[in-house]
C-alpha cells in the first residue's frame, strides 16, 4: 500500500488511474524532484516505456531547470537592486547629515532620500530634552505638502508614539489600532489619525547613551511596516542623531561665540563711558543708611528697585549690589530705557531673530542673555512702554523669554536691578505702569538721598572729583579755597553728583596753577532765614537754569548744551523746564 503521497494517492483512485510510474526529475549537474505518468488501464509497465519516460523527463528537467534558475537569478537581482537602494540611501543621508548644520534643511533632505526605499506618506522628527521636558516636532506632511513646527513641555503621563520608541530605545511599530488607541491621551497621535494614516513606525535617536529624539514614518494605506523597514530607519535616525548632536553643538559654540563677542563689545563700550566711580565717596548718616540696605539685600539674589533723583548715583549703588552678590564674576549688564526708541526696546532687551524686523540683518542677543548668571541694571524702569511690561514681568517671574521672530524660549539666570527717579506709584494710579509689575520690581527698594540732604559729603566729593580729573589731565591740585568750598556746600544742586563732578572737571581745566579755581558765578547758594526775602529752592532753581539756558544760547541737548553743564539728561532738564515754566521768549 502506497503511503508516501497521502494528498496524490485519493485523488488518482477518484479519477480512475489503475497503474502509475514515476521517474526521477534531473540533470546532469542536480535532482530537482520526480515526475510520475499514470493509466487507466491496470497493466504492467515495459522498458520501452520506462525509457521513453525517461526520455521526457529530462527534457522537462531542462525546462524546470531553466524556470528556476531564471527565478533565482530574478530573486538575486532583487535582493541586489534593494540592497544598493538601501546602501544608496544610507549614503545619501550621510552626506545629508555632513552638508547640514541646521536641522531644519536636514530633516527635508533627508525625508526625501528616505521616501525612495519605504512608501509614506507623512514624517516627523522629534527632538526631546529629558532634563527640561521640552519638545521640539518638525512635522512634513506630503499630501497637503506642508511642514511646521510645534514647541512646549511633554505631559509626563502622555504617550505618544515617540516616547513609546524613546523609551524602548527601539524601533517600534503600530497599526491603525495602535494609533486609534494613543489618540485618546495624545495629540501627536491624533494628528496622524486624523491624516488619515493607519500604519506608523517610530525610532530613536540613538547617540552613545543618550536619547535625543525619535524620526517618525507614517502611511496612509493599511500595509503595516515590516521588520527590516524599522531596522532600515533605525539605523537612519542613528545618522540622524549625528547630525542633531552636531547641530546643538554647533548652535551652542555659535550662541557662545556671539555672546561673548558682544560682551566683549559691551564691556569695551562701559570702559568707554567710565560712569563707575570706582567706589562711593561719602560719610554721612543718610549715605550710610543706603549701603546699610546694600549690604542686607545684595547677598539674597532678590529683585531691588533703587530710587532716586537724577545724578544721585543710582547706578554706581547697582554696581556695589552686584560686586556684593554671588553674582559677582558674571557680568553687570546695563540698559538705560529712557535712551532706547520705543520701538528697539523689545530687541534691546531680548534679542531678534536674523529678518524679524526691517533692517534685522543679523541675529542679535539681548540683554537679558547678556547678563546670564550675571546682573542686569535697567536704569528709568518707569519708561517702559505699557506693552512690552507683561514681556518684562514674565522674566522676572519665569527666568524665560522669547527673542523677536522666534518661538524658541530661552532661559536665564539673571538678578534685576531696577531703577527711576519718577514716582511708579503715582504712575501705577495713572494706568501707565502695571501693578502687577510694579509689585514684582519694588520686593525691596532702596531711596538714594538727593546732595542736598547730605552736605557733610560735599568737601569729599570735591577732593575726589577733584584729584580725579587733576591726574587724568596730568596736573597737581594742592588745595581748595575755603570761600569755594563753603559755596559749593551752600549750593542746592539740583543735578545732584553728577551736576558735582561736571562743574569739578571744568575747575580743574580752568586751574592753572596748584589751586583749583571754581567758577563760583555758576552758583547761587539757598539763602538761610525767613520768608522776609529769601529766596526759595525752587525759585533758586530757576534761576539756575535759566542763566546757564542763557550762557549755553539755549541749545538744550548735545555736548554743549545746558544739560551737560547742568549733569543732567536732555530729558530730565526739559521736564525740570516745564515743571518751572521756562520757556524761551522770543
Amino acid at each position: 500500500m502506497e503511503t508516501r503521497f497521502p494528498k496524490l494517492t485519493p485523488l488518482l483512485r477518484e479519477n480512475g488511474v489503475q497503474s502509475y510510474c514515476v521517474v526521477p526529475l534531473t540533470t546532469a549537474l542536480r535532482r530537482l524532484g520526480a515526475m510520475g505518468f499514470g493509466r487507466l488501464q491496470r497493466r504492467a509497465y515495459q522498458k520501452v516505456d520506462f525509457d521513453f519516460m525517461q526520455q521526457v523527463a529530462k527534457q522537462v528537467a531542462v525546462a524546470v531547470d531553466n524556470v528556476l534558475h531564471d527565478e533565482s537569478a530574478q530573486a538575486a537581482h532583487r535582493q541586489l537592486t534593494h540592497e544598493r537602494d538601501r546602501v544608496r540611501l544610507l549614503l545619501e543621508v550621510n552626506n545629508a547629515v555632513v552638508s547640514h548644520l541646521s536641522l531644519d534643511d536636514l530633516f527635508p533632505a533627508v525625508s526625501a532620500c528616505l521616501r525612495k526605499v519605504i512608501q509614506h506618506d507623512g514624517s516627523a522628527l522629534v527632538l526631546y530634552d529629558a532634563e527640561t521636558r521640552r519638545y521640539r516636532v518638525h512635522v512634513l506632511s506630503f499630501a497637503k505638502n506642508e511642514s511646521f513646527i510645534e514647541e512646549g513641555i511633554a505631559d509626563s503621563d502622555c504617550r505618544t508614539p515617540a516616547r513609546v520608541a524613546i523609551t524602548s530605545r527601539k524601533p517600534a511599530i503600530f497599526g491603525e489600532r495602535d494609533l486609534k488607541s494613543l489618540a485618546g491621551e495624545s495629540e501627536c497621535a491624533k494628528y496622524w489619525v486624523a491624516e488619515g494614516v493607519r500604519a506608523f513606525c517610530s525610532a530613536p535617536l540613538l547617540f552613545h547613551d543618550r536619547v535625543l529624539g525619535a524620526l517618525d514614518i507614517g502611511r496612509c494605506r493599511e500595509d503595516t511596516f515590516s521588520q527590516e523597514e524599522a531596522e532600515l530607519l533605525g539605523e537612519i535616525a542613528k545618522q540622524i542623531a549625528i547630525a542633531v548632536e552636531n547641530a546643538q553643538a554647533y548652535r551652542q559654540i555659535t550662541e557662545l561665540k556671539d555672546r561673548l563677542a558682544k560682551e566683549n563689545l559691551y564691556l569695551e563700550e562701559e570702559v568707554r563711558t567710565d560712569h563707575n566711580f570706582g567706589e562711593i565717596v561719602g560719610d554721612s548718616a543718610a549715605l550710610r543708611r543706603v549701603l546699610k540696605d546694600v549690604e542686607t539685600v545684595a547677598p539674597t539674589g532678590s529683585t531691588v528697585l533703587i530710587r532716586g533723583e537724577t545724578g544721585t548715583g543710582k547706578e554706581l549703588v547697582a554696581r556695589a549690589l552686584h560686586e556684593l552678590s554671588p553674582r559677582r564674576d558674571g557680568t553687570f549688564v546695563k540698559l538705560n530705557c529712557a535712551a532706547i526708541p520705543t520701538g528697539l526696546l523689545e530687541s534691546e532687551l531680548f534679542g531678534h531673530e536674523k529678518g524679524a524686523f526691517t533692517g534685522a540683518i543679523t541675529q542679535k542677543v539681548g540683554r537679558f542673555e547678556l547678563a546670564h548668571q550675571g546682573t542686569l541694571f535697567l536704569d528709568e524702569v518707569g519708561d517702559i512702554p505699557l506693552e512690552l511690561q507683561p514681556k518684562l514681568l514674565r522674566v522676572l517671574q519665569e527666568q524665560a523669554f522669547e527673542r523677536l521672530g522666534s518661538t524658541r524660549t530661552i532661559h536665564v539666570d539673571v538678578r534685576l536691578v531696577a531703577a527711576t527717579n519718577s514716582d511708579l506709584a503715582q504712575r501705577v494710579n495713572e494706568k501707565q505702569f502695571r501693578s502687577d509689575l510694579y509689585y514684582r520690581l519694588n520686593v525691596f527698594p532702596i531711596v538714594i538721598p538727593p546732595l542736598r540732604e547730605r552736605r557733610e559729603d560735599v568737601p569729599l566729593l570735591v577732593r575726589y572729583f577733584a584729584q580725579k580729573y587733576a591726574r587724568r589731565m596730568k596736573k597737581a591740585i594742592d588745595t581748595i579755597p575755603t570761600e569755594a568750598m563753603t559755596a559749593l556746600s551752600e549750593y542746592h544742586w539740583p543735578g545732584n553728583v553728577r551736576e558735582l563732578e561736571n562743574l569739578i572737571e571744568r575747575a580743574v581745566i580752568l586751574s592753572p596753577g596748584p589751586d583749583l579755581s571754581v567758577p563760583l558765578a555758576e552758583l547761587k547758594p539757598k539763602a538761610e532765614g525767613g520768608a522776609n526775602g529769601s529766596t526759595t529752592l525752587e525759585a533758586a532753581e530757576r534761576e539756575h537754569i535759566l542763566r546757564v539756558l542763557h550762557e549755553s544760547k539755549w541749545v538744550v541737548g548735545g555736548p554743549l548744551g545746558a544739560a551737560a553743564r547742568l549733569g543732567m539728561k536732555r530729558t530730565t532738564l526739559q521736564a525740570r523746564m516745564k515743571k518751572l515754566g521756562i520757556a524761551r521768549t522770543r
